[in-house]
């Protein structure tokens, strides 16, 4: 079928994700063909590096057939195991041990989801469970962080604090709070690492006060890094700082690694980072490197317990059709493998050389900031570097960016706020992270060319 005919059939029938939908009817879709390592290749045979990984999810690359081979062998061997009625699959049972052994602290336990966001509503059901069966019904509160991504599921978005993910849905909840993010480059207190801990310490005190004490809140929600809200990191010890304090009230601490677990800041989970260990995380993406669907949600022995307990011989009433499915855990498995052979450090030489690649860029006009940690970056553009004026939004920064990416053989994250993202393939050799950093030079080069850019910084 030729691409044009798929364009067609494409714009009248497929729905897309997080899309303007008479947008990309106007537009049309790119259609991607084959990939390898770290390069897709498009319909027109076009070569482009992928430096998002698709979204955020092929950490080992693309291409590698040992992940193909392992999918293919199980389905021939055992397409599909339930896990309801006691049953299960080896590949499922050796993976959520794996998974366990190599997790923080006493994250002993493992529910498998298809994907991020059913693993963060997993665990608002999990959490809202465990608060009832310890007799606490009144902790129905749940917090979490303004430019947060927690998935776009009808509860995960009310976590979410963005507002393309509120608009028209009607989210979020009453029982859905938020509290500034500690976003360093435009905190109000400045950029010193001890002001914006206490800042965002003393923001959480004064929110769970707000919703009634707390004895009335359940879970606090955090990424490591906040992925999708511009790939935003907190200063060193936020992350402890934060766990720490909702441990002394009495309130879960929920890591969401979705993004930033399997390698992508360079340990296996971002939480090792700060020696953290929390009540429960989410992950996805990476668990698979995006062959197949597949999240988890890790529970802590406490947690775990408690909820047992609480439902004696009584099932609890929480199931997928394809949790544990066999395929993606015998992909899981042998992903795993991969990222401790040699794709882990890979990532850690790689995000180095990224970091420092992308910090080069610091002098050039239109970069307000560099910031990441490992395989995870952005570059905030500005007008004005002393004001950090943001680009003008009639300049269409998100779409501009990435068409002249795309068309200078990269794939990055543009965000509409005039943030560039970055989270390539782990695999990704010393000669193609020097390209991403080039490619990504050279579009700033066309960026700055713009009437309305430059007018914006006269």
């Amino acid at each position: 079928m030729l691409s044009n005919s798929l364009i067609e059939l494409d714009r009248d029938h497929w729905i897309h994700p997080v899309a303007s939908y008479r947008g990309h009817e106007k537009a049309g879709v790119r259609v991607l063909r084959s990939a390898k390592g770290a390069t897709i290749t498009d319909a027109e045979g076009r070569q482009l590096i992928d430096g998002f990984a698709g979204l955020w999810c092929v950490n080992a690359g693309y291409g590698q057939e040992s992940i193909v081979e392992a999918a293919a062998n199980q389905m021939r061997e055992l397409a599909y195991a339930t896990g309801y009625f006691g049953l299960g699959s080896e590949p499922a049972i050796r993976l959520a041990a794996e998974l366990a052994e190599r997790a923080p602290g006493d994250l002993n336990r493992v529910y498998f989801t298809l994907g991020g966001s059913d693993a963060v509503d997993s665990t608002v059901r999990f959490i809202r469970y465990y608060q009832q069966a310890r007799g606490k019904p009144q902790k129905d509160q749940f917090i979490s962080i303004e430019q947060g991504y927690h998935g776009s599921s009808t509860v995960g978005a009310g976590l979410t604090a963005l507002p393309a993910f509120h608009a028209g849905f009607g989210v979020p909840y009453d029982w859905q709070h938020k509290i500034p993010s500690h976003y360093t480059y435009r905190n109000p207190v400045g950029s010193d690492p001890a002001a914006v801990i206490a800042a965002s310490l003393a923001a959480l005190k004064a929110k769970v006060d707000e919703v009634g004490g707390a004895e009335r809140v359940a879970a606090f929600y955090c990424e490591p890094i906040q992925g999708s809200g511009g790939v935003l990191v907190p200063p060193p010890g936020w992350v402890k700082a934060m766990r720490d304090l909702c441990a002394e009230l009495d309130i879960l601490f929920v890591a969401d690694e979705v993004i930033t677990g399997f390698g992508r800041t360079g340990p296996l989970f971002a939480c090792e980072d700060e020696g953290i260990v929390p009540d429960l995380m989410t992950t996805a993406k990476g668990l698979t490197s995006g062959y197949v669907p597949m999240g988890a949600v890790l529970m802590s022995q406490k947690v775990y317990d408690v909820i047992a307990d609480g439902s004696g011989a009584a099932a609890v009433g929480h199931g997928y059709t394809y949790s544990a499915h066999p395929v993606s855990a015998a992909v899981g498995l042998e992903v795993l493998r991969l990222y401790e052979n040699g794709l882990l450090e890979n990532g850690r030489k790689a995000g180095a050389r990224l970091m420092a690649g992308l910090e080069s860029l610091s002098d050039h006009p239109l970069v307000g900031e560099v910031r990441g940690r490992g395989m995870l970056a952005a570059v905030e553009l500005v007008t004005d570097k002393a004001k950090k004026t943001p680009l003008p939004a009639a300049s269409a920064p998100a779409q501009r960016v990435f068409d002249r990416a795309w068309n200078n053989g990269l794939v990055i994250r543009a965000f509409g706020n005039g943030v560039l993202g970055y989270a390539p393939p782990l695999c990704c050799t010393e000669a193609e992270i020097d390209a991403i950093v080039e490619r990504t030079r050279k579009t700033l080069d066309e960026t700055l060319a713009d009437p309305d850019v430059r007018a914006a910084m006269a």
